[in-house]
């Protein structure tokens, strides 16, 4: 199978990667566009079903928050701007036992693990435990040889993307790189390696085949 590939990304990095991911548990999907991808989302989607999404560009960029809402699922976005900070707050909390979770990682590695970090943790909670079922998008930009490479990867290019899209005046967004600072603002905080399917988790992974996300 011919696997198109976006950017610098190899068709045997995506390979590689699906394989070690199945190794490790993970119900491990390939598609080639967003559409499909969001697709396959929509296809476990009934009214009245209550899916949180992770703080994630990917989702947003794939119009899977509106998509859902016009489905009928009640839809669990702590980014929806109209909330109060306490209906935030218990957003959060919602998440963690909805029917579907659907986030995104900051990176893959080609040994089959997923690696997203935090400022909060509502995402990296709801990932590993309580949800129904998880469904967690990327694009294959995110895919890295290992883990030291995927640290990087969230020091160097997903952090910084992510606070400037939040506007926040940080050492990353001012274009000194990470210092690992101390900044009352700084959204790195916690860190979760997925080394394998945690036991009691349904989780499936979708890689996409496009530039998606930070």
């Amino acid at each position: 199978m011919t696997i198109p590939v976006a950017g610098a990304t190899s068709e045997r990095q995506i390979a590689e990667t699906l394989r070690a991911l199945k190794r490790n548990e993970f119900l491990t999907f390939f598609v080639p566009e967003a559409r499909e991808g969001r697709k396959m989302v929509l296809d476990e989607v009934r009214a009245g079903m209550s899916i949180g999404l992770g703080g994630s560009e990917t989702l947003r960029q794939m119009g899977l928050p509106a998509a859902l809402k016009a489905m009928g699922a009640v839809v669990l976005d702590h980014w929806d701007e109209s909330l109060s900070l306490e209906e935030t707050f218990r957003t959060r909390q919602e998440q963690l036992r909805c029917d579907l979770f659907l986030s995104s990682v900051n990176a893959v590695t080609e040994q089959g693990e997923l690696v997203s970090r935090d400022g909060i943790g509502n995402r990296i909670c709801a990932t590993t435990f309580g949800p129904k079922k998880v469904m967690l998008l990327a694009g294959v930009q995110k895919i890295v040889p290992d883990l030291p490479a995927a640290l990087e990867r969230i020091r160097q290019v997903a952090a910084p993307l992510r606070a400037r899209s939040l506007n926040l005046d940080l050492p990353c967004t001012r274009g000194d790189g990470c210092v690992d600072c101390r900044e009352a603002s700084r959204i790195c905080r916690a860190t979760l390696i997925l080394h394998r399917r945690p036991m009691l988790t349904d989780i499936s992974v979708i890689l996409i085949g496009e530039k998606l996300g930070f």
